[in-house]
């Protein structure tokens, strides 16, 4: 097929048929008729060859094909997109402005006392707010600019986004000061026999040293499961528990809750934290001037 045989507005309700599912609800944000977006989803499926979409009691549901086209017609899209809609500069003096960066608690203790006091200095009218990664649709808010970056480890995110390497960290043993392995050195046995405060961070990256460290055949002690870090400093401080939490976060904590860190007995990978934004926005400059922000401030390879 030759792409003076495309229409593109046909890619345009494809898109949405993909994010949306329901032919009423493309047709309200396309702003055209229900029979308008049948009737493209027609020549859609005429052009292809296939269904793409089929009608189920969960909405639309995209064809094998379908899911295959998604990614390469999303990201044509957005370069589209950032082209015709690129503006040429941006003030952060005088922008007044909300921005919305996905973290998790883990990025929330890390990154935003610096940036807050740096928005506060370079751009008073900028505010900011967070959101979970995992407590939204990260790809779909991001791809509509309700989500402006996202920090983390964050593998799911691929075609459609680009992505810059922030820094690398490992893993460490976090424990009370005093507690009797703090020390230089921790044996693999010591830290099987020990008590073990577990976070449980499902849909980020950080989940697999649980299934790494089962793998390799370490048995733990779980005493204490948790839903998120917040309470990890507050947890340790008053307790023979140790934990497994990535370096950068463990050294937030180490003063202010008197805790001390110890190198990890078990061979764990280290983690890349990354920064993601949707190719859509590549070259819008609020995007642009925030993605430098972050660089600045947190990033320790070259880019």
């Amino acid at each position: 097929m030759e792409l003076h045989e495309l229409d593109l507005n046909l890619l345009v309700v494809f898109d949405q048929l993909r994010v949306e599912r329901r032919v009423s609800k493309v047709a309200d944000n396309l702003g055209i008729s229900q029979p308008a977006v049948s009737n493209s989803l027609a020549k859609l499926r005429k052009l292809f060859g296939d269904e793409l979409f089929l009608r189920t009691p969960k909405g639309m549901e995209p064809t094998p094909y379908a899911e295959q086209l998604a990614e390469s017609v999303g990201y044509a899209l957005a370069m589209i997109h950032s082209g015709v809609n690129q503006r040429t500069s941006f003030d952060p003096k005088n922008a007044a402005r909300p921005v919305t960066i996905g973290m998790t608690d883990i990025g929330e203790i890390y990154f935003l006392p610096a940036l807050i006091e740096r928005l506060r200095r370079e751009a008073p009218g900028v505010t900011l707010s967070t959101v979970r990664n995992t407590a939204v649709n990260l790809r779909d808010d991001l791809e509509s600019g309700k989500v402006d970056l996202a920090i983390g480890l964050l593998p799911q995110l691929k075609a459609g986004f680009f992505q810059r390497r922030l820094f690398t960290q490992s893993y460490v043993c976090l424990m009370r000061r005093g507690h009797r392995l703090d020390k230089r050195r921790m044996s693999l046995h010591e830290y099987a026999g020990a008590e073990h405060l577990v976070v449980v961070s499902a849909g980020t990256g950080h989940g697999r040293v649980d299934e790494l460290l089962a793998r390799s055949g370490v048995e733990r002690m779980v005493r204490l499961t948790v839903p998120h870090y917040v309470s990890v400093g507050h947890i340790l401080q008053a307790s023979d528990l140790i934990t497994t939490v990535p370096e950068r976060l463990a050294d937030r904590l180490l003063d202010p809750f008197k805790l001390a860190k110890v190198p990890h007995p078990a061979k764990l990978p280290d983690i890349a934290i990354n920064v993601f934004w949707h190719a859509k926005y590549h070259r819008a400059p609020a995007n642009r001037w925030l993605r430098g922000v972050v660089f600045e401030l947190f990033s320790s390879d070259p880019g």
